[in-house]
């Protein structure tokens, strides 16, 4: 990987990992110096590599300079005598280094045990959800208030006082007890659920596809059902529509980075050993009377790894948005229940409905318009891609659409 490319790939998949292990070596209080020394780190990794090449092993340099680090601090800190020292006296009195364990398992321990302790009760739910994505996800700020439709101030608000409540509650990092779980894995699956959202559409860089972000989503929800107390049917449902959506990963983007619509793409190139995971993990989900919005979305996944453009398909699908909508209503699952419409009743049908959501700030609502109006009126489905193509914030959203308007330029 090139020098330029390979510190950014590392911070997207190293920092979260190293802030859970800092963060639970110090405690939650310390979670903001935790974030700063993973960012001096960062920093260092910026200013040595060009001059004195990429180490062998770059990742294993950075867990390295972190035991460093997190010693030093915690001498400026004065912590050194007080919270470390009593642990690491040997029999002859010698202290020894911090034991600061970047081992695979405790990483995952260790972001596990800090999504729960950040999903705490004292501080709001959107609080909660924010400062996961921040510290644990590696979201930046700007990723963080288009997840929530905020702006960056709002966000940075949030996170500071958040942090200041889990330091006053002196919130301890670990797998709280069973009746506490059933109280914060609601957010925790949330968080996952963005997590994987994000990787899997990107509105904060250009490109469509964030690989990374998926399968961390999936490893971290993986973990949740192997400890016996979170393997429940909501987490099983979840896992199974990562599965679903990641058994499309190749068929979602061209030689180019583009993004294929659902309808473009190569059936070919399906995963079929990820959707078996997910009808696998899709059973187990079905234990129990509840059903959450991860069972229909993981459902509607289900259906569209169905190799067929069969009525019966679309059929199921627009049932399957009906009783989402129902459990939890969403502009934008309104608007994805629209294109199931027109597959069951026709585009004039969808078109009633659509105009209805009065997205009038959303490029997907317009590009969908613009679908729905291109044999009937040319005229209407330009201009409604125009607007799109004026609000779309992403180059690969940018060239799709230009392609759409390119092609009913042509046909008319």
């Amino acid at each position: 990987m090139e020098q330029q490319k390979i510190i950014p790939h590392l911070f997207r998949t190293e920092f979260r990992k190293i802030t859970a292990v800092l963060t639970r070596f110090l405690g939650i209080e310390h979670l903001e110096l935790a974030e700063d020394i993973v960012s001096e780190i960062f920093v260092l990794a910026l200013e040595t590599w060009p001059y004195h090449g990429i180490p062998d092993n770059p990742s294993a340099w950075l867990y390295a300079v972190a035991k460093n680090k997190a010693k030093n601090q915690l001498k400026r800190q004065q912590l050194f005598q007080v919270k470390i020292m009593p642990d690491l006296m040997n029999a002859s009195g010698q202290s020894q280094e911090p034991a600061l364990d970047l081992s695979p398992q405790n990483i995952t321990d260790s972001q596990l045990q800090m999504l729960f302790a950040i999903c705490h009760p004292a501080i709001p739910i959107e609080a909660q959800i924010g400062l996961a994505l921040r510290s644990l996800c590696g979201f930046g700020i700007d990723e963080i208030a288009i997840a929530f439709l905020s702006n960056k101030e709002t966000i940075n608000k949030r996170l500071f006082r958040a942090r200041e409540k889990l330091r006053q509650e002196k919130v301890a990092i670990e797998i709280p007890s069973a009746a506490a779980i059933q109280d914060r894995l609601a957010t925790v699956l949330t968080t996952l659920y963005l997590l994987f959202s994000e990787g899997y559409y990107s509105e904060s860089q250009d490109t469509v596809l964030r690989k990374d972000f998926c399968l961390e989503a999936m490893r971290l929800t993986y973990s949740l059902i192997e400890y016996a107390p979170t393997n429940q049917p909501p987490v099983n449902a979840l896992m199974a529509l990562m599965c679903f959506h990641a058994s499309r990963f190749e068929a979602r983007t061209n030689e180019k980075g583009e993004m294929l619509l659902y309808h473009e793409q190569d059936e070919t190139q399906w995963d079929e050993a990820l959707i078996a995971r997910g009808v696998y993990f899709l059973k187990q989900a079905a234990q129990g009377n509840a059903v959450s919005k991860y069972h229909l979305e993981a459902q509607i996944a289900y259906w569209h790894t169905i190799k067929t453009d069969s009525p019966e398909k679309w059929q199921q699908i627009l049932q399957l948005y009906n009783h989402l909508l129902v459990l939890e209503y969403s502009p934008i699952i309104a608007l994805n229940r629209t294109y199931a419409l027109a597959k069951v009743k026709g585009n004039a049908a969808a078109i009633v409905e659509a105009e209805k959501l009065k997205l009038e700030n959303n490029h997907f609502y317009y590009t969908l318009l613009g679908e729905l109006y291109q044999s009937s009126d040319p005229i209407k489905a330009k201009i409604h891609l125009e607007k799109a193509l004026a609000l779309a914030k992403t180059l690969t959203d940018k060239q799709t659409i230009q392609k759409k308007l390119q092609l009913i330029i042509t046909n008319s």
